[in-house]
């Protein structure tokens, strides 16, 4: 009988069919092409690097037992690594190559003996230089769980936090999306999550990226033509954070890789954490298919802490840095910053700052002094949906009649300075801008803009409307 790659393959597809999911099969060796046989070595082709890592990580040992049993105890298995080259020939190079000439040509072969009596390889399938790469998890070992403390406000994020750092991917909280306002400690609990995890499960490959970096490196891998490593990438981390997630709305681009990347990582039991301004629902210029997968696990809200939780706030941040304070002045800086936990230590720290610097006592009057100064200074966020109400209180109509269709000339220029100070307050995008004021395009919201700018040289009541509305929102 002549016993060729093709029938070794087969015979070896069949037993790895009786042993592993459909999908997981359809996915993992339906592509795969047998080469060639030489003697006990069965050379077959794989579409990525990617691909083969994938294999080696999670069908080593089906892939051991079933080529053993075709080919006896001394089989090999050999892949070539299917790549285009810059020279149009997009047929697989089936000769073995020497590593420094791997960049200039289409394929390479990497040869993985199946038994291997090295006890330096743990794996008989790792290959020195591609399995071995560090990723570095870009997290803050400052922010941990010890130094975010719980309250009413924070109690199920934090809750769930803890459930996801004990067992990443194994909760019905994947994905966990912590969602609140500024300062409110969303970035410092994904950290946390993620400090806890590396150190709970050393093992794991853990990310922490902003979604504004998360684009670029999208932008630059498509400009590269390097987009299925860039996802590739991704797909191998096992927990995988990503801050300020809305910053994705109207990039469809950018919403698209990471919709494949989410599912492949959701699908494979990794585990994904998100933060976000805002709920799910109030998102806007997400595509549904993603807000849905974002509904698929928790989205707990970091609400604003109350005066309990400020005072054990105010005293962890005084231990942490060694420095006695009276009470009396703690009482009184939780008092009066209530907006954020941000401004809360940055007033501390300034007290801190002016005591030590100026060598003056800490009192009440250096408090107000302080505390005054810096509520002055921090200006408050506006939100698109609060300059459309502010507009239309002002004008005397409601929000849906801002938003209508209609072109009278009264609701147009509310429309348009709404547009204008929406560009001007916030960090929305045209487009996002557009959409939410009458689902609008970025063209009408930079018209609006210009209009506005004009008018207000020229017309002296609409510059009067301006000036109106900005002591509104500062």
């Amino acid at each position: 009988m002549n016993v060729t790659a093709t029938t070794v393959w087969n015979n070896c597809l069949m037993f790895i069919k009786d042993n592993i999911q459909p999908q997981a099969f359809k996915t993992w060796f339906e592509p795969i092409k047998p080469v060639k046989l030489s003697e006990n070595s069965l050379s077959i082709q794989v579409p990525s690097k990617f691909f083969y890592e994938w294999l080696e990580e999670h069908y080593v040992k089906l892939l051991k037992v079933s080529l053993t049993k075709e080919l006896g105890e001394n089989a090999k298995l050999v892949y070539i690594i299917k790549m285009e080259n810059t020279y149009g020939n997009r047929e697989p190079f089936t000769e073995k190559i020497p590593s420094s000439n791997r960049a200039s040509v289409p394929a390479q072969e990497l040869d993985v003996a199946i038994k291997s009596k090295n006890p330096e390889l743990k794996n008989p399938f790792i290959i020195p230089g591609i399995r071995n790469i560090k990723i570095e998890s870009q997290l803050n070992p400052n922010y941990s769980f010890d130094n975010f403390l719980e309250g009413d406000s924070n109690r199920l994020a934090r809750s769930a936090g803890m459930a996801v750092a004990n067992k990443p991917g194994g909760t019905s909280f994947n994905p966990l999306l912590i969602f609140g306002g500024v300062g409110l400690g969303k970035t410092h609990l994904a950290h946390a999550i993620g400090v806890e995890i590396k150190d709970k499960y050393p093992e794991r490959t853990v990310l922490y990226i902003s979604a504004e970096k998360f684009t670029q490196q999208f932008i630059e891998s498509v400009k590269k033509n390097t987009r299925n490593d860039f996802i590739h990438f991704y797909q191998l981390i096992d927990v995988l954070i990503i801050d300020d997630v809305q910053f994705l709305s109207g990039k469809s681009g950018t919403q698209d890789v990471f919709f494949h990347i989410f599912n492949h990582l959701h699908q494979n039991g990794k585990q994904v954490i998100l933060t976000s301004d805002k709920a799910p629902v109030d998102m806007q210029d997400i595509e549904q298919r993603l807000l849905s997968r974002f509904k698929w696990g928790l989205s707990a809200e970091l609400q604003t802490p109350d005066y309990e939780t400020r005072i054990s706030i105010l005293k962890n941040k005084l231990y942490r840095d060694g420095v006695e304070m009276p009470e009396d002045i703690i009482d009184y800086v939780a008092k009066h910053i209530k907006t954020n936990i941000r401004e809360l230590e940055g007033a501390v720290i300034s007290l801190i700052a002016q005591s030590s610097f100026n060598k003056r006592e800490v009192t009440i009057e250096l408090a107000q002094q302080v505390v005054e100064k810096f509520v002055k200074n921090t200006k408050r966020e506006v939100s698109i949906d609060y300059i459309q109400k502010v507009v239309s209180d002002y004008f005397e109509m409601d929000v849906a009649t801002l938003q209508s269709k209609t072109r009278k000339r009264h609701i147009v220029q509310a429309r348009q300075l709404a547009m204008f100070f929406a560009k001007k307050f916030t960090k929305a995008s045209l487009a996002s801008i557009g959409s939410q004021i009458g689902k609008r395009d970025h063209a009408t919201v930079l018209h609006a803009c210009k209009t506005v700018d004009n008018l207000a040289e020229t017309d002296k009541q609409f510059k009067k409307y301006i000036e109106d509305l900005t002591k509104k929102f500062s």
